[in-house]
């Protein structure tokens, strides 16, 4: 079986994210100490610039770290905040998500569609998919950051290992076992209240701020693989877009 450039390691700022968090975890920088510089930073781990200041984005977006001119960057929390903040910029940043996360398999089961699901799902009526629920949580927090169903499609619906905690892509477990590569996402967001279900579901107040994304995955073919609706609760969550203009 090919196997698919999805699959390589993360990359090299989340890397060196990571291992920076995980030393300030075990207390190699305590609160109020200084990393060393970007320069000193890329001597270290043999990277560039951006490396080093992506890497440094993601920690202050994590709340362990602020960064001021002429000041450095500076340890202010010895763990990463409560809330989780998604970068967004290609397929490979939605298949991080779920690396940085864990998803909770609630309950599995094979469902016939109706003829409202069928049209949702853009699929037949009487067709047998695979449908997931789920809750999401960031590390070290007990709250979930979103309450997650996949509707899983006829060919992929014998999927293995959709129970206990998934620290994987589900799009990359439909790759690995049956070959099938994802070539586009769609996805829709959409601002909602908290109904008093999902409220419970969340642990979070009902009628507070949510949202809601709603995302397609296609093959070349553009055949829909995947559906994954996620809602959650919006003071745990935040998306971070970053648009580059493209020159001929």
């Amino acid at each position: 079986m090919k196997k698919s450039s999805v699959r390589v390691s993360q990359p090299k700022y989340a890397q060196l994210a990571q291992t920076l968090l995980t030393e300030i975890e075990a207390e190699v920088f305590k609160i109020g100490d200084q990393l060393p510089t970007e320069f000193e930073l890329c001597a270290q781990f043999g990277v560039g610039r951006f490396t080093v200041r992506e890497a440094l984005k993601r920690l202050v977006e994590l709340g362990v770290v602020s960064r001021q001119a002429r000041v450095g960057t500076t340890i202010i929390a010895s763990r990463a905040q409560r809330g989780y903040r998604q970068q967004m910029g290609s397929v490979i940043d939605l298949y991080q998500y779920a690396t940085d996360t864990s998803l909770h398999v609630d309950r599995s089961t094979r469902e016939t569609l109706d003829s409202t699901t069928a049209r949702f799902l853009r699929a037949s009526p009487g067709e047998v998919w695979l449908h997931v629920l789920g809750r999401r949580f960031a590390p070290d927090d007990p709250l979930p950051i979103a309450h997650t169903q996949i509707w899983i499609a006829p060919p992929f619906r014998g999927l293995k290992g959709m129970k206990g905690n998934l620290h994987q892509a589900v799009p990359f477990l439909i790759e690995e076992q049956f070959g099938e590569e994802v070539f586009t996402v769609e996805q829709d967001i959409v601002a909602l209240q908290l109904d008093a279900a999902m409220a419970r579901e969340l642990s979070a107040t009902p009628g507070v701020a949510g949202l809601r994304t709603t995302r397609f995955y296609f093959n070349r073919r553009k055949e829909v693989i995947q559906v994954a609706v996620s809602t959650h609760a919006a003071e745990r969550f935040s998306y971070h877009s970053v648009f580059k203009r493209e020159w001929d």
